[in-house]
C-alpha cells in the first residue's frame, strides 16, 4: 500500500526525520510508536506533502507520491485524521461531512453509511462542531475523512485527550475500518491501545526507526517496552 524509503526531512535547519524505512502493507494496521519529539507527526505531514521531504521515495500504490502537493496525495486516495481534529467550528456536522465527500459510486462511503456507523452524528448532525465534545468531534473528524474514500488512513493521536470510554469507541471504529478493508497507519502515544489494534509496529527515536516487530512480539517484551516506551 505505502512504503517509505530513507526519507529525510527538515524543519527549517533541525534534521527531524533521519532516513526513516517502513511500510504499510495493503488491509493492514500499523502503528507508530515513541516518545514526544520522536519524529512521529512529522512523518505523517511529511507523508501528506505538508513538511516534503529533502530526500527519500514515498511510494503509494507503487507511485513515488514524494514532494506532489498535499490535495494530489488526498486525491490519490490517502487520508489524514490530524491530532488537533480541524473541524469546521461554525459548520453543522452535517456540513463538516458534506466539506468531505468526494464522489458517491457503490461502496463509497456517504452520508447514510456515515450515520449508520456513527448514529450519535445522525443524531448531532445540525449541532455546530464548536459545540461538540472532545469525543464526538474525534468522531466527526474520522467521519469526515472517510467521506473522501481513502485507501490508506493516517490518524495522529486518535485517543489524545479524550476519556478512556470515548478511547474505547475509537478503537471499536478502527477495529471497524480495519474489517472494511482500509489500511492504516496509527501513531499514538497511548502504546497499550496502539499495540492492541495493530498487526505490526514501528518504534521510533529522534528521527529514526530504532525497532520493528508484530505488535504481540513487543507487547510481550517488557523490558523493551520500558526501554523504548518509557512503560
Amino acid at each position: 500500500m505505502i512504503e517509505l524509503k530513507n526519507i529525510h526531512a527538515y524543519y527549517g535547519e533541525a534534521h527531524i526525520l533521519q532516513g526513516i524505512s517502513f511500510k504499510v502493507s495493503d488491509g493492514e494496521i500499523v502503528s507508530l510508536l515513541g516518545r514526544n519529539g520522536a519524529g512521529k507527526t512529522t512523518t505523517l505531514r511529511t507523508v501528506m506533502g505538508l513538511t516534503p521531504p529533502s530526500e527519500g521515495e514515498i511510494l503509494f500504490n507503487k507511485e513515488n507520491i514524494a514532494n506532489l502537493p498535499t490535495h494530489q496525495i488526498s486525491k490519490k486516495g490517502i487520508g489524514w485524521i490530524p491530532d488537533n481534529r480541524r473541524i469546521f467550528p461554525n459548520l453543522t456536522v452535517r456540513q463538516n461531512l458534506e466539506v468531505g465527500r468526494r464522489s458517491i459510486k457503490d461502496g463509497d462511503w456517504n452520508i447514510e453509511e456515515i450515520y449508520e456507523h456513527f448514529p450519535k452524528l445522525k443524531i448531532l448532525k445540525d449541532k455546530k462542531g464548536e459545540t461538540l465534545s472532545g469525543g464526538e468531534q474525534q468522531m466527526l473528524s474520522i467521519a469526515r475523512t472517510l467521506m473522501t474514500n481513502p485507501e490508506l488512513l493516517l490518524l495522529d493521536e486518535p485517543s489524545e485527550g479524550l476519556a478512556p470510554k470515548i478511547v474505547q469507541d475509537v478503537m471499536d471504529i478502527i477495529r471497524e475500518l480495519h474489517k472494511r478493508g482500509h489500511s492504516i497507519l496509527l501513531v499514538e502515544q497511548n502504546s497499550a491501545m496502539a499495540l492492541s489494534i495493530s498487526e505490526r509496529c514501528y518504534v521510533m527515536e529522534k528521527g529514526q526507526i530504532v525497532y520493528n516487530a508484530t505488535s504481540i512480539e513487543l507487547n510481550e517484551n517488557e523490558e523493551m517496552k520500558k526501554k523504548l516506551l518509557g512503560i
